[in-house]
């Protein structure tokens, strides 16, 4: 789904710079954006570390100009049950969803709100108004993504902000994630059906880039 989203943005010759494990996938996806028409910028970083978040962010702007727009879209779960979860487990995909949307949004607002101008957007989850079985760490961790940007969004509605604040509310999506995560089940997990492909999400994205409302 990042991955789509950065061609959608590159498409419009877009400045993008992508935070993530230093991955494969990072380097060619920034590789993407230049062939695309637009500037890519690959930073290596863990988002579960503020620190590491921060310096990327810093980088970006030295780089590649202030941030308009900042989409938080890391995520890591675990598939099982309560008791066959670890302690660790909950903490690694908590740190993960929801701490690093929450360390990405703070590196945002460091530079946006002085500006008092800027965009940033969430990639919430349909799981974060309806819990599932067998999701309940990638649950907890988008519920409290969902609270976390409602109270958020109140503080910049008492402001008076010109900060927008948008989250994306996703259905099923095809995505790596069923192949790569953590899994405690006897079978494969897969997406509950319907499944949409992850370019409808970076429509959705690139929309709410251009006109922000409070959830899509």
């Amino acid at each position: 789904m990042g991955r789509a989203t950065v061609r959608a943005f590159a498409r419009e010759g877009a400045r993008v710079g992508l935070i993530a494990r230093d991955t494969e996938g990072l380097h060619v996806a920034a590789r993407e954006v230049d062939e695309l028409g637009g500037r890519g910028l690959a930073i290596p970083a863990d988002v579960a570390d503020a620190n590491q978040v921060e310096a990327a962010a810093a980088q970006i702007e030295n780089e590649l100009g202030p941030v308009a727009v900042w989409v938080n879209n890391a995520m890591a779960t675990i598939f099982g049950r309560v008791t066959d979860v670890t302690p660790e487990e909950y903490k690694r995909a908590t740190e993960v969803t929801y701490l690093g949307t929450v360390y990405g949004t703070m590196a945002a607002l460091r530079r946006m709100l002085p500006r008092n101008a800027g965009k940033i957007i969430q990639a919430g989850s349909a799981l974060a108004y309806r819990s599932i079985p067998l999701q309940a760490a990638y649950c907890g961790a988008k519920h409290a993504i969902r609270g976390f940007t409602d109270s958020l969004r109140a503080e910049l509605i008492h402001t008076k902000s010109g900060i927008a604040l948008t989250m994306i509310d996703l259905p099923a999506v095809n995505t790596p994630q069923f192949d790569w995560a953590r899994t405690h089940m006897p079978r494969q997990p897969r997406p509950v059906p319907p499944v949409v492909q992850p370019e409808v999400i970076a429509e959705h994205i690139f929309r709410a880039a251009l006109r922000p409302q409070r959830e899509y």
